[in-house]
């Protein structure tokens, strides 16, 4: 069978210049572009600093957690931001009801704030306490927050599982 010029001027082109590749340059780009959008998007999960000497209580809490100062209490220290300000056991046995060091350390936190709030207003604090410290203690932190205009108090709690999905209907 004989083969049509078309056909035969087709293979000669093809072997003089090879057949069409793949364009990789308008590959790369979209995939930049994606890696890009990827990265920007995946800060928006707010989670809280993780301790292994804290145990959080549980609850059905459904909010997540804003960007805030962190004051973290464990059964021996009181942290703010991951520095020790307090000994738990100095502050129990005091009889005020403000701890100087956590009201000072909230001062020079409320300066170097981000947030710009009226005075009415307050500022945004998120406490993770353990969930075996005294309410004494709790009560004294809350008393200091509220002295130091932190009013907007949240208290960190893990999220408990619905029923349905640990299985046990």
């Amino acid at each position: 069978m004989k083969k049509s010029y078309r056909s035969v001027r087709m293979e000669r082109h093809h072997k003089r210049f090879g057949t069409g590749g793949l364009n990789l340059v308008s590959l790369m780009d979209i995939f930049t572009i994606l890696v890009f959008f990827l990265l920007v998007n995946s800060s928006n999960v707010q989670q809280l600093p993780s301790s292994k000497a804290v145990k959080l209580p549980e609850s059905t809490a459904q909010q997540l957690p804003k960007e805030t100062v962190i004051v973290l209490v464990n059964n021996d220290q009181i942290l703010v931001q991951g520095r020790v300000i307090a000994n738990v056991n100095r502050v129990l046995a005091s009889e005020e009801n403000v701890i100087p060091e956590l009201l000072q350390e909230m001062a020079i936190q409320a300066r170097n704030s981000w947030q710009q709030v009226s005075e009415e207003e307050g500022l945004d604090v998120t406490v993770m306490g353990d969930k075996q410290i005294p309410y004494k203690l709790l009560r004294k932190i809350l008393a200091t927050l509220s002295e130091a205009n932190y009013t907007n108090i949240s208290m960190a709690v893990m999220k408990r599982g619905n029923k349905n999905e640990d299985g046990a209907g």
